[in-house]
């Protein structure tokens, strides 16, 4: 008896084990079309096909393999989309349809009517997908603007104190202009700095990832948000892209095309300057005269308010999804098909969990 006791234990273990996983619900099935399930709720490749569409440059061809990665990223932004649509039905957070249609407007602005027409049609998208996915993009702004941005506040005291610990940066022996970049570049980079380690690797995808960029950025999205999100300058992608003031003698050294966007631009616009197959785009954030500079003056304040908020936007956005995606369940099974398969994209979708 004492001596069936090492193998009657693991026996009973096994049984109980046996026991749980048969008791354990089955996971629920999905559609051969499924690329990813949150929460329950598939997102198709017809989903992300259409992301692809809208922000490809269709005038690039692409390989299978690039494609396929720059499908995969746009898998993972749509899955924070989802969970951050969620949010905005539980907050009961709404899109008029009159801001859809100012947003829509502003979207299209400058394409005539014909070439928008041929554009669409060259990526078999309707008025309509087009339409749906401003919608989507424009509820996760309201989402983040009550979650985060409303949320941040920059205190008197702390300008205050900002000011007293940087008070040479606002001596200024000449004129100096507040520049923020979005850097693309088209190789691959030794360190991805930015927060979806998106890195584009070859001309291709870089132009695709700067005509996004753009795209989004006439749809309103914030250009910080798109610099930390996107922009492979390891340094300044933390930042929101911000580059802080460049002084005059040093932007009449730098390309010709790079000055131009800056000296010949106004503040809040955003300019594409590209060179051998890389693209910068660089936004103009404000100018500062020589001098030095107190307090006191508007502009100032203004200025470290602004990046005092940035910076803590930033912050809160990134611990905001972090604690999103911590409270999903979320399963990327075209990632796991990716890998099953050794890179190569499936003609169809993954087949639901269980099945050959």
């Amino acid at each position: 008896m004492h001596r069936s006791l090492p193998v009657l234990v693991p026996m009973l273990i096994l049984a109980g084990l046996a026991g749980a996983c048969q008791s354990k619900p089955a996971a629920p099935p999905v559609s051969a079309n499924a690329w990813a399930v949150v929460n329950g709720r598939e997102i198709t490749r017809d989903d992300v096909e259409k992301a692809y569409q809208r922000t490809q440059q269709s005038s690039q061809a692409v390989s299978d393999e690039e494609a396929a990665t720059a499908k995969l990223a746009l898998l993972d932004e749509l899955i924070a989309q989802d969970l951050l649509l969620t949010k905005a039905r539980e907050l009961k957070i709404e899109l008029p349809d009159t801001e859809l249609d100012a947003a829509y407007v502003e979207a299209r602005k400058n394409i005539p009517d014909q070439a928008f027409t041929q554009e669409l049609a060259k990526r078999n998208l309707t008025v309509a997908d087009m339409r749906e996915g401003l919608r989507r993009d424009l509820l996760v702004q309201k989402v983040l603007e009550r979650e985060v941005v409303s949320k941040v506040t920059v205190s008197d005291q702390e300008v205050a104190a900002f000011f007293e610990a940087n008070k040479a940066q606002f001596n200024r022996p000449e004129d100096a202009y507040r520049i923020a970049q979005i850097a693309i570049t088209p190789v691959r980079e030794p360190r991805v700095a930015n927060r979806t380690g998106n890195d584009a690797s070859t001309p291709q995808e870089a132009a695709a990832k700067v005509q996004m960029v753009m795209e989004r950025l006439k749809g309103g999205a914030s250009f910080a948000e798109l610099a930390a999100d996107f922009s492979e300058d390891p340094e300044s992608a933390p930042r929101g892209g911000d580059l802080g003031y460049v002084p005059l003698s040093a932007l009449n050294q730098a390309p010709p095309q790079l000055r131009d966007a800056v000296l010949k631009g106004t503040p809040g616009s955003a300019k594409v300057v590209s060179a051998n197959g890389a693209y910068t785009v660089v936004l103009l954030v404000g100018k500062d005269t020589a001098g030095q500079k107190d307090l006191g003056m508007p502009e100032v304040k203004q200025a470290i308010t602004q990046g005092l908020r940035t910076r803590r936007e930033q912050l809160l956005r990134a611990a905001f999804l972090g604690a999103l995606r911590n409270d999903a369940i979320i399963v990327n099974l075209i990632a796991k098909r990716l890998v099953e398969n050794q890179g190569k994209l499936p003609a169809v979708g993954p087949s639901a969990p269980g099945t050959k």
